[in-house]
């Protein structure tokens, strides 16, 4: 695979090399790689024209859509880093973003203009507002609106000339994290190259690989999808309807797909909520699925296992969006016997764990792991502080505790911030959710802690039943000889669906408030 220094170029180059290569489809539209280039320069053009330069940023408010891919593109062309915003963020959130940044552009697609029209620009030093089909009135807002379409019909599409080199910041993910604070995470175009080629080498990506994009791009793991496959040459093909898992199965085989990513959620919900098993002799093209996005209990991965066709190779992966999505994985052929495992490093990337003095453990021995390689983030914008809390020497610090084994694979065995003490244990929440997994009766689960002046804390279930029939005895009478009393949760509280973060993780801090309003 050719290799650039910056983002944009694999577009520019593909574009040249294969103009009348499909490279994204979404519903009807299916854009040609030359399509898709000569669009995103006629809007960099646009952007240079308003005085966009190297150093400024653009927030770009979208569905995952070809639209969201050209603006993407576009605003790395024209030397500006993008921010995309998570959907589900409110005007006052927005508004708070593009003060603190001092954005000087926004794109907004036309489902989401309500939201941005509705944010306070009195604070704000945007001026600029690309709006896909503008229907709302704007003119008290001080910004200038510039319908999508227009700009894309007019002017020069040729590849604008921009000095940009490895090191210009190419976009800035804004992420709760582990402890609900914001945090903007600071990617340059090394950061993301360097994890973009070392996920088509291992995964072993090329022109012939079309991947399902059911994640969404201001999303670390969906803008990696996006970005490898059009590194490669290869195509995506974007679906916004996983609440109709069918129609997206539906498609995969039309498509021809190669490739199906998601989060544990994702494959929770193929594997008893969609008729996965029945396509199962129809996906033939699918060469592979990759698993992220946090722990995937291991009831829920023999299943896949049972139900993806022989020839589909599954990958499970660790990341953050601090290491632009990708540190660890677990090659196909170790998922049966190493399935509790994150792997080992991805290429261009080194992972130790350490003791609390910095010294790495021996084998077998619990620490934290830390990592190093190209592909980690600059740091967080504006929080110095929040930078040196996980960057230093050693590399970035992941919050996550673990352990190598003999064999070199690394095992994931918790988090720093999410051990519960209670009644003198200290206990992983993920340990006992895998337990009460493993009854097969249940599709997901989240176990919390809720505080308690006697106990330390107690622990609480919310979970999400495989029939609507079973009860909450049912479910622990399943387990009560196999977990201590004192990590036994107190309560199943059992829902329709577990509240999730725009990344399709499981918002603990909503699940919390569920069982505490009990």
């Amino acid at each position: 695979m050719q290799q650039f220094e910056v983002l944009h170029q694999y577009l520019a180059y593909h574009a040249q090399a294969t103009p009348e290569k499909c490279a994204a489809v979404f519903g009807p539209q299916r854009s040609t790689y030359a399509a898709l280039n000569e669009n995103a320069n006629a809007l960099a053009r646009f952007l240079l024209g308003q005085g966009i330069r190297s150093g400024d940023f653009v927030v770009l408010l979208s569905e995952n859509s070809i639209n969201f891919i050209i603006s993407w593109y576009a605003v790395l062309k024209s030397g500006a880093a993008v921010i995309p915003l998570n959907t589900g963020f409110s005007p006052e959130k927005i508004g708070r973003i593009l003060e603190e940044t001092r954005a000087r552009a926004i794109i907004v697609s036309a489902k989401y203009e309500k939201t941005m029209r509705a944010v306070d620009f009195t604070r704000c030093r945007s001026e600029s507002v690309v709006v896909e089909r503008p229907s709302l009135d704007w003119d008290t807002t001080g910004v200038r609106i510039y319908p999508l379409r227009d700009i894309l019909d007019s002017g020069d599409s040729s590849n604008p000339v921009v000095d940009i080199n490895s090191e210009n910041l190419c976009t800035i993910i804004y992420t709760s994290g582990s402890t609900g604070v914001p945090k903007g995470v600071m990617l340059t175009h090394k950061n993301l190259v360097a994890n973009t080629n070392s996920i088509c080498e291992y995964i072993k990506l090329g022109p012939r690989d079309i991947q399902m994009v059911v994640l969404p791009f201001y999303y670390v793991m969906g803008l990696s999808l996006l970005n490898t496959h059009i590194a490669a040459g290869g195509c995506v093909v974007v679906n916004n309807q996983f609440a109709f898992p069918a129609a997206v199965l539906n498609q995969m085989v039309s498509e021809k797909v190669t490739g199906f990513s998601g989060v544990p959620a994702t494959y929770a919900y193929l594997l008893h909520r969609s008729p996965l098993l029945k396509y199962r002799d129809k996906l033939r093209s699918l060469r592979y699925c990759s698993q992220a996005g946090g722990h995937m209990p291991l009831q829920i991965k023999k299943q896949l296992r049972e139900v993806l066709p022989e020839h589909t190779d599954i990958f499970v992966m660790y990341g953050a969006t601090e290491a632009s999505a990708r540190l660890t994985r677990l090659d196909p052929e170790y998922y049966i016997d190493k399935m509790d495992s994150i792997g080992t490093a991805i290429p261009g990337v080194t992972m130790k764990v350490l003791d609390e003095s910095g010294r790495e453990c021996a084998e077998g021995f619990e620490g934290e792991l830390v990592a190093s390689g190209d592909n980690i983030m600059h740091g967080y914008f504006n929080d110095g502080p929040a930078t040196k809390k996980v960057l230093d020497k050693n590399g970035y610090h992941t919050g996550d505790r673990g352990y190598r084994d003999k064999d070199g694979f690394l095992f994931v065995t918790g988090r720093n911030d999410n051990m519960l003490k209670v009644s003198g244990h200290r206990i992983n929440p993920q340990e006992v959710e895998d337990v009460l997994m493993e009854t097969g009766l249940l599709v997901e689960i989240a176990v919390v802690g809720i505080p308690d002046s006697l106990s330390g804390y107690t622990l609480r279930a919310v979970a999400v039943a495989v029939s609507p029939k079973t009860t909450e005895r049912e479910i622990l009478s399943k387990v009560v000889d196999r977990i201590p009393r004192y990590k036994m949760p107190e309560q199943i509280k059992l829902v329709k669906v577990l509240p999730k973060k725009g990344s399709g993780k499981v918002d603990r801090e909503a699940c919390t408030m569920i069982v505490k309003a009990e």
